[in-house]
């Protein structure tokens, strides 16, 4: 009688009030593997582009000046009574009165690969440093002394979201530019708008980043920025590769993008420059092509 009652029971629980239900419970195999289960299927929305602004207004800049410099094959910058060319493993200092040379400097070529843009921060001359185009993209940033060009010390930041172009000091943090290329030094999944703008603190952990605009993206390809920082004006500025132009950005009140605030034209090809921070609005550069250095003054922008 206890026996039919718990069947009874289990009748009640299961078959008897759901027959479904007991049926869901029994496997008609009983060890056999389940079913992988049937996913509803949900189609995706259509990809909403990101509207486009309207474009940047162009400005010219003035070039007022030229010095032949057997370095000038990646960067230059100015600083007081001095201008610095950059290529690779060579770094040269000169006297902007007659440009004469005054010091150089050539590292060992097991360590040091791709000198690019320098800038010099207090008492340093300091170079962003990669091992382009050799792949998988490591970076670092390199100290010097500024007369001498002796080598101080060396930050690695190692393996980073593309190859170190350019670095800056600004408002007590440091901003540095990783680029990105279609193809040779690229790396598999991953093309020039991969390229990024990255703030570090002083102790260089990295506490935020920026993507390019679409329009300067457009501009950089298929390479990408060699050249950058920031202006007197509070505004960010850039170049490409190859472009003879100027790229002004300045950071986002929203979002992770930069905003394209106008172009100027400059009259080298890209690569590495940097402000000359002892006169006003001057920037030095490089003529890849007849290794020259370009010094030029850029205009403040119309209020």
């Amino acid at each position: 009688m206890i026996r039919s009652a718990l069947v009874i029971g289990a009748c009640a629980a299961l078959t008897c009030a759901s027959p479904s239900l007991a049926q869901t419970l029994a496997p008609a195999h009983p060890g056999a593997p389940l079913e992988p289960p049937v996913l509803q299927h949900f189609p995706r929305r259509e990809e909403r582009p990101i509207p486009t602004p309207p474009p940047a207004p162009v400005y010219e800049s003035v070039e007022l000046r030229r010095y032949p410099a057997a370095e000038a094959g990646q960067a230059a910058l100015g600083h007081g009574d001095d201008f610095y060319a950059i290529v690779n493993t060579r770094l040269g200092r000169y006297a902007k009165a007659d440009g004469r040379k005054l010091a150089e400097w050539s590292g060992d070529r097991t360590q040091f690969v791709h000198l690019n843009a320098c800038l010099i921060v207090g008492e340093d001359l300091v170079c962003a440093h990669s091992n382009y185009p050799h792949v998988p993209m490591a970076s670092s940033v390199e100290f010097f002394d500024p007369v001498t060009l002796e080598h101080r010390r060396s930050v690695s930041l190692g393996e980073q979201i593309g190859s170190l172009t350019w670095v800056d000091w600004h408002d007590g943090a440091w901003w540095a530019a990783f680029a990105n290329y279609d193809d040779r030094g690229g790396e598999p999944g991953r093309d020039h708008r991969y390229s990024q703008l990255v703030r570090f603190d002083d102790q260089w952990r990295r506490t935020q980043g920026w993507t390019f605009p679409a329009e300067v993206l457009a501009r950089m390809a298929p390479t990408s920025t060699s050249g950058g920082g920031w202006g007197d004006d509070g505004l960010i500025y850039m170049t490409g590769h190859d472009a003879p132009e100027l790229y002004v950005m300045r950071l986002p009140d929203a979002g992770s993008r930069l905003v394209h605030v106008a172009t100027y034209r400059v009259g080298f090809a890209g690569q590495g420059w940097a402000w000359d921070r002892t006169e006003p609005r001057v920037l030095y550069g490089i003529d890849r092509g007849t290794r020259e250095v370009v010094v030029a003054q850029v205009p403040p922008l119309p209020r």
